[in-house]
């Protein structure tokens, strides 16, 4: 289970926002993160999930069929820190590893039905709880919003 933020840190009003750290992308785009992670994970623990498994989870279920590699250069994970992500979701029956035909070194990570039925139910948690973060924001501001972070963190 993942411990709440403190109100506080919610709430940094006004002594963060006159801060000159206020001012710099970085700090503001990693503060976003660290709050939409904390809010993302306690949605998805009623699932025993955390955001890096349901990443991998979505991944996994896309049309991408991403091995082990492609997940750790996807999520910019060490490779160690995507076996233990991968090894728990196939724990749990989620997801299944099979050795790339075209490379027998590499393993490729599918999803079962039961993984694509808790990435159903996920994606609705992470959905919520998207909608709570992006409550002050209109639906232009969203999109713009997100156009602006995949262009950051996409290229």
């Amino acid at each position: 289970m993942t411990t709440p933020l403190p109100q506080d840190a919610l709430d940094p009003a006004p002594d963060l926002r006159t801060s000159d750290l206020a001012s710099e992308p970085v700090f503001l785009m990693a503060r976003a993160s660290s709050l939409a992670s904390a809010s993302a994970n306690r949605a998805l623990g009623e699932l025993d999930l955390k955001v890096r498994h349901y990443s991998a989870l979505s991944l996994v279920c896309s049309d991408l069929p991403p091995s082990q590699r492609d997940l750790s250069r996807y999520l910019v994970l060490d490779p160690s820190q995507i076996v233990l992500i991968v090894d728990s979701l196939e724990r749990r029956g989620a997801v299944v590893r099979r050795t790339d035909p075209n490379d027998r070194r590499s393993k490729l990570i599918e999803p079962t039905d039961k993984g694509r039925e808790l990435y159903r139910r996920a994606r609705a948690a992470v959905d919520r709880c998207t909608d709570g973060t992006m409550a002050p924001l209109s639906e232009d501001e969203r999109a713009t919003l997100l156009d602006l972070l995949q262009r950051v963190a996409l290229g």
